[in-house]
């Protein structure tokens, strides 16, 4: 699949049939959400035993991962991409910068299921977990991620009241 042949809505309609349990993290998820950001790749956050069901639908694709499950494992993330790329976190938890274990099943329990590209669901994390995720690397552009989270929350917040 070259970069241009790529359909988003495939993508992720791959991602829904696979089976695994897949969370959209990252500005796509920003996105996915209603906040207007640019960014270049996808961002995925799965469990360790889903990596072979993630890569298999993606395959179908002609999506290449840089790493085998178990090196993935090994490294807590990988990449797949040919002509678009995706970085997927392998982990049950992740630390964010300040130390406060984030757990995938936690968040995965409290994820809702987005409609993306028009036709397909993907698990998105609640607010607060985004600002969590964001904070696991914690970059200026996280911390800026996290100023447009808060607002959203803040306006949503206002909405229902």
């Amino acid at each position: 699949m070259e970069g241009e042949d790529f359909d988003e809505g495939d993508f992720f309609r791959a991602i829904e049939r696979s089976g695994a349990r897949v969370l959209l993290i990252g500005r796509r998820a920003l996105i996915a959400i209603g906040i207007p950001v640019l960014t270049a790749d996808y961002d995925l956050w799965i469990p360790a035993d889903d990596a072979e069901k993630l890569n298999g639908a993606l395959d179908a694709l002609g999506m290449i991962p840089n790493r085998t499950p178990t090196e993935a494992r090994k490294m807590g993330r990988y990449v797949i991409e040919n002509g678009e790329h995706v970085d997927v976190l392998i982990a049950r938890q992740v630390s964010t910068q300040e130390g406060v274990a984030v757990l995938f099943e936690e968040v995965y329990a409290r994820a809702a299921p987005v409609i993306v590209a028009g036709r397909a669901t993907i698990r998105v994390p609640c607010v607060d977990d985004l600002i969590l995720t964001k904070r696991f690397g914690a970059r200026a552009r996280d911390l800026a991620d996290i100023d447009l989270l808060r607002a959203f929350a803040a306006r949503r917040t206002h909405h229902d009241e």
